[in-house]
């Protein structure tokens, strides 16, 4: 056996690079750069933490601050643009534009916030945030959408980790922020602008598609911490962070040295090799006519043109209008186009439990901090709302995602019926916080966060799986269209507007009334009481509906679903395994014939001798 070592002088320094190559460019890497990216992506769900120096700094009253909220959401869940573009361009060019669209509207609402610029009018506003906001679907497109592909029969998990992080960032960039900044709250703003911008043009490069191959193998404690605290703790934040880094090196070396013994072995053999491509026997003529008759396709001679009927012809299948065959779609798990996935009645019952469930638990997120205030929560308490909902979101997409695939491998349980149970359970918190039982509002964050975190890998995986791969940026960003919807039903039209109603009526018991240009505040229960048992209620219909997705995919699930990557992923190590051995098949022979049709058998005989045999 030869055993690649990294020795002194030139073969020792070759070695270094190729090791560093090996991990730099290789796919685990990329994963590791996409959790980077992700880990800052999600500071949407930081609104809580700086709404109130918007609503105070610009006087805005609470429909107002909601309509901002919406914009804001409706900016990071309508990623249609990033798909297309997805559709059409490398990841890199998705990437550059969100940093960009980041750091521009972000950077705009600081310096109004900060008085730095004149009092924009509220529909400024609406674009900045909705700008700034929209680079999360573009970072999503570009790393999430990429690592699905590169990764297909792992999608569950694969959605987990990296929808995990974009939760957990809420956390991470609090840390920061606190160690940076101290307790200047005007001053995240502008952090949110540029690091996530940052990490996008650090790793633009990295994320990139692949071959698929496969691999074996608080609640009554409180603690006041200061700035240089923060700094240690963000500091232990950053280390877990770049943890996986060592998995990377770890993995990436491993494959490397395989393939370098492989090498080895090769070069110190004198091997035979031998390729055998076999085909399945066509079928038994069912007459001596038939027998005797050659293939029709065999018979036309090698340089005539295809005088094949115009129905059967390429040019003619892909010339066929979208129209024709929207209403005709392919086979559950078979690769739909995007009219006939949007106009599948299994994408309308997942877009409108989404509008139901996601539109719930994101109005309580985005109210956290006037919830609390309401409460009558101290103010330091809201960055722990905040801290609390973001790593539960975190846990929520990781647990759905992990939970999802293994159940679903070895149990067939259906992703559809474990959304279901997270509606259900997003129910509890919203009865919480209705009812503002005291210090309830950290156990309704919690519950709200796993529930928030846990719907987005499902919700996800599903459409991946129902409708297929090919174009999957784009159907990843429609499905995530409904968050807006139904944010700004229930956040906009309900929570606003039944918060700004209370508020009044507090004023007018007092005999006050509201001065122009400031803000509208409300205290007590009753400000959000029935805006949360609407909603409550909202997200019980919307359960319900998804069950019915349930009954309607559950053969499918019971299938065998990724049987065409694990034979595609079979392909491509054969090929490789052939690359290996010196031998250069030629591409459309192996894409010209499916894998479950194709076998490829390698034999080596070495004829080296050993001494004392």
């Amino acid at each position: 056996m030869v055993v690649a070592k990294m020795s002194g002088g030139g073969a020792g320094w070759r070695d270094v690079r190729g090791v560093t190559a090996q991990i730099v460019l290789g796919r685990w890497f990329m994963v590791f750069a996409s959790f980077l990216i992700m880990s800052a992506a999600g500071a949407t769900y930081m609104f809580g933490l700086y709404s109130n120096d918007i609503k105070t700094s610009l006087g805005y009253d609470q429909t107002t601050l909601n309509l901002l909220s919406f914009f804001k959401d409706l900016g990071s869940n309508v990623g249609i643009l990033s798909g297309l573009i997805n559709e059409v361009t490398p990841p890199w060019v998705v990437l550059v534009i969100g940093a960009v669209m980041n750091f521009s509207g972000y950077f705009m609402i600081w310096l109004a916030v900060s008085g730095r610029i004149a009092r924009p009018h509220v529909w400024h506003m609406c674009i900045y945030i909705c700008l700034g906001a929209n680079s999360q679907s573009f970072a999503n497109t570009g790393a999430l959408v990429t690592c699905v592909k590169n990764f297909p029969e792992s999608r569950g998990v694969v959605l987990g980790l990296l929808k995990g992080f974009v939760g957990l960032s809420g956390a991470i960039i609090t840390q920061i922020y606190h160690a940076l900044y101290g307790n200047n709250s005007k001053a995240l703003i502008l952090l949110i602008g540029w690091l996530p911008a940052a990490i996008s043009f650090g790793f633009v490069r990295t994320i990139r598609i692949m071959r698929v191959v496969r691999q074996p193998n608080e609640l009554k404690k409180r603690f006041d911490f200061n700035q240089y605290e923060y700094g240690g703790s963000a500091a232990a934040v950053l280390i877990l962070l770049f943890l996986p880094l060592a998995v990377v090196i770890r993995e990436e070396i491993a494959m490397w040295k395989s393939k370098r013994q492989r090498q080895a072995l090769n070069r110190s053999c004198s091997s035979q090799l031998m390729v055998t491509v076999e085909k399945p026997s066509a079928p038994a003529p069912t007459t001596t006519a038939e027998a005797a008759e050659p293939p029709k396709a065999e018979a036309l001679p090698p340089q005539a043109p295809a005088a094949a009927a115009p129905s059967s012809s390429p040019v003619s299948q892909k010339s066929a209008s979208c129209m024709s065959t929207m209403f005709r779609p392919p086979d559950r798990g078979e690769d739909y186009t995007i009219l006939q996935a949007l106009v599948s009645v299994d994408m309308l019952i997942l877009f409108f439990a989404t509008i139901c469930g996601v539109g719930g638990t994101l109005t309580a997120i985005d109210n956290l901090g006037q919830i609390g205030l309401s409460l009558g929560y101290p103010s330091r308490s809201i960055s722990t709302f905040v801290s609390l909902v973001s790593i539960w979101n975190y846990l929520g997409r990781v647990v759905s995602g992990f939970a999802s695939e293994i159940f679903l491998k070895k149990y067939k349980f259906p992703r559809p019926l474990m959304l279901t149970m997270t509606l259900l359970l997003s129910c509890v918190g919203h009865l919480l916080i209705a009812f503002g039982v005291p210090g309830s509002l950290y156990v309704a964050s919690v519950i709200i966060g796993f529930c928030f975190g846990a719907q987005w890998p499902l919700l996800f995986a599903i459409i991946s799986e129902i409708f297929g791969l090919k174009y999957y940026s784009t159907l990843y960003n429609f499905g995530a269209v409904a968050s807006p919807i139904g944010l700004y039903i229930l956040n906009v039209r309900v929570a606003g507007h039944l918060y700004d109603k209370e508020a009044n009526k507090q004023m007018a018991a007092f005999g006050r009334t509201r001065a122009p240009g400031t803000d509208l505040s409300c205290t007590g229960v009753d400000c959000y009481k029935l805006s949360f048992i609407i909603i409550t209620a909202v997200t019980l219909f919307g359960a319900v509906v998804s069950y019915v997705l349930v009954h309607r995919t559950r053969d499918f699930y019971r299938s065998d679903i990724y049987k065409k990557f694990r034979e595609e992923a079979m392909a491509a190590e054969a090929e490789m395994a052939l690359a290996d051995n010196g031998v250069q098949l030629p591409r459309e022979r192996l894409q010209e014939e499916k894998p479950s049709s194709v076998s490829v058998s390698v034999t080596t005989t070495a004829t080296a001798t050993r001494t004392g045999q």
